[in-house]
């Protein structure tokens, strides 16, 4: 049998080759067992996202756990990861599970496990689960209805219940009277059914079932969304951006002349409208490939700031635990007090169209109040597939700081939380790190200026393929 091995955000792996119907009912066994061993709820929710077989594998899921004992609240239509999540909270059950694989690439699809708090599992449950994986194929012989009809199996609206929470939550009226009109671009995932319920006239893009998503990886980095930007540029200043990725926890967005308002510049909005405007504590939590702005900010608003390995269970944990105002992470994945503790791009850019209708100010006006405190800057990152050896002689190259200058770049200070981070001065840095999700080594770089941000990149680039 395949050995399954969890990454930063649960399993992934290809459809057809590793992920199989024989292994999902692997991995639900090994959740069931943990759930009937140490959760007070014997019961679980269970969502899935557009990708391919989303639906046959979700209900190979349930028969597992039904077989195990276990009740199941199940999606009957796909849903993202924070709808999930927020079901965990609502029906009080042990786990939940999503079946995505969130922004990779179509071919892949992915198990993720979600805790009764309503986000991501604690790395201790995850490798708890883990560990209970057989070894041996798992077979249950009785059919979905027969459960249906004992009851064990429930099928809920994880959408409508959301979208509810949304209207509870966001002064929509505002938004919706407002001089904001956006663009959204669910850029074929599971979010595509929300903003059309609850936003006045929105232009759509991509928000239509395609598993394949015309080729493009559903994550929302400027690369992939260029059609939205054009869109926006067309209309010269007159739309704002949103994009979400494939199970829609993840954010991205485009300000009102098309240029890319990246994951660095929401958290650090997020941190500015929540704690300035709205009068909100508790301390920022980042992983460590979040910009060094962050920093800088909360240092001007004393507010304290923590950060962890990438991977957003750990931020999770934190804010389970601890007051937590904004948790984020680089790949757009940021969570805010007041909801549940997930990632959640709809929310994420609700808060911040809130924003803009309540002061009347444009995307470009409220990224200018930022910078007005900490400076104007640029990222980027590169991702490189490589040859396993390369990529491991990379990292041994790292470990054993055999790097002493990439080019005209001599760092003054590394820290390596989890992966390498190279400060090149106060305002520039650069990182190495490979993908806990693909099969790939990960450079991202913050200078002043997008060319310094490029020639960084570029001499790293070729440092490290000498």
């Amino acid at each position: 049998m395949d050995k399954i091995k969890f990454g930063t955000d649960g399993w992934r792996a290809i459809i057809a080759q590793e992920y199989t119907v024989t292994n999902v009912a692997r991995i639900s066994k090994a959740t069931a067992d943990w759930i009937n061993k140490n959760a007070a709820s014997k019961s679980v929710v269970i969502g899935y996202d557009c990708r391919f077989g989303g639906l046959l594998f979700s209900e190979t899921a349930a028969k597992v756990f039904c077989a195990n004992g276990i009740k199941v609240f199940l999606s009957k239509n796909f849903s993202s990861t924070p709808m999930v999540s927020l079901g965990c909270v609502q029906y009080k059950v042990g786990l939940g599970v999503v079946i995505t694989a969130s922004h990779n690439p179509p071919s892949y699809n992915g198990f993720k496990l979600k805790g009764n708090h309503g986000g991501p599992s604690s790395p201790d449950v995850i490798q708890q689960v883990e560990d209970l994986i057989p070894d041996t194929t798992v077979e249950v012989k009785e059919s979905l209805e027969s459960y249906l009809e004992k009851g064990l199996i429930e099928y809920v609206n994880l959408e409508g219940n959301y979208i509810e929470e949304v209207k509870k939550n966001f002064d929509l009226k505002a938004i919706n009277e407002s001089e904001i009109h956006l663009a959204y671009d669910a850029m074929y995932g599971a979010g595509q059914n929300v903003i059309r319920q609850i936003l006045t006239a929105p232009l759509l893009l991509h928000c239509d079932y395609n598993p394949s998503f015309k080729g493009t990886p559903p994550e929302p980095l400027d690369r992939n969304l260029q059609e939205l930007a054009r869109t926006i540029k067309s209309a010269k200043g007159k739309l704002t951006g949103l994009a979400t990725d494939g199970d829609a926890d993840r954010i991205g967005m485009y300000d009102e002349d098309g240029n890319f308002v990246d994951a660095h510049h929401i958290i650090l909005l997020l941190i500015h409208y929540l704690s300035q405007y709205k009068k909100m504590t508790g301390k920022v939590v980042i992983a460590f490939s979040v910009s060094e702005k962050v920093r800088k900010l909360c240092a001007k608003y004393n507010i304290p700031v923590e950060v962890t390995k990438i991977g957003f269970k750990y931020i999770s944990e934190k804010m389970v635990h601890e007051d937590v105002l904004v948790g984020g992470e680089e790949s757009g994945g940021i969570a805010v007090k007041g909801h549940i503790p997930e990632r959640d791009g709809i929310w994420d850019g609700l808060v911040l169209l809130e924003f803009m209708a309540k002061t009347g100010k444009t995307m470009k006006q409220i990224i200018q109040e930022v910078y007005d405190v900490v400076g104007a800057f640029y990222f980027d990152r590169l991702d490189l597939h490589l040859e396993e050896s390369l990529k491991q002689q990379i990292i041994k190259n790292c470990l054993e700081k055999k790097y002493t200058a990439f080019g005209k770049y001599k760092p003054v200070r590394t820290e390596d939380i989890d992966g390498f981070k190279y400060h090149l001065s106060d305002n520039e840095w650069f990182m190495i790190r490979p993908s806990g999700t693909e099969p790939l080594l990960r450079v991202y770089a913050e200078a002043p200026t997008q060319h310094g941000v490029n020639e960084i990149l570029e001499t790293v680039k070729g440092v490290l393929l000498g």
